[in-house]
C-alpha cells in the first residue's frame, strides 16, 4: 500500500490522539499534499522542524497500530464482510431468498457503517 495513504488511513484511526499542533502540521503535509517549506512558513518554524513533527507523528500513529490493531481489525471485519456477500449470492440461487435478503441487507449496513 502506498506510505501516504497507509498514513492517511492510520491518521484516521488515531489522529485525535496527537497534540493539535502536531495534528495540524500532519494533514498539511499529508491529507493537503503541502511542502515542508509552505508549511514552515505557514507555522514559522523551519523546514527541519516540520520534517522531524511529521517524522514523529508517523512513528506514533504505527506505533498506536502495533499496539491496538484496529486498522488490522477494520480491514479482516470489512474482507469478511464482502465474503459473507458473495456467499449469500449463491445460496440466494438456489432457495431462501427471504432470509438470505435479510443478512445481506444486514451485510450491506455494517459495510456502510465501517
Amino acid at each position: 500500500m502506498d506510505e501516504i495513504v497507509w498514513l492517511s488511513i492510520l491518521y484516521d484511526f488515531y489522529g485525535d490522539l496527537l497534540s493539535d499542533h502536531k495534528k495540524h502540521i500532519f494533514e498539511d503535509y499529508v491529507l493537503n499534499d503541502l511542502s515542508l517549506g509552505e508549511i514552515a512558513a505557514e507555522q514559522g518554524i523551519s523546514r527541519q522542524g516540520v520534517y522531524d513533527i511529521v517524522k514523529r507523528c508517523t512513528v506514533q500513529l504505527k506505533e498506536y497500530e502495533d499496539k491496538l490493531s484496529l486498522v488490522q481489525r477494520f480491514q479482516s471485519i470489512k474482507e469478511k464482510l464482502g465474503t459473507m456477500k458473495e456467499l449469500l449470492s449463491v445460496v440466494e440461487q438456489s432457495g431462501d431468498v427471504s432470509t438470505v435478503k435479510e443478512i445481506a441487507t444486514l451485510a450491506d449496513d455494517i459495510l456502510k457503517e465501517l
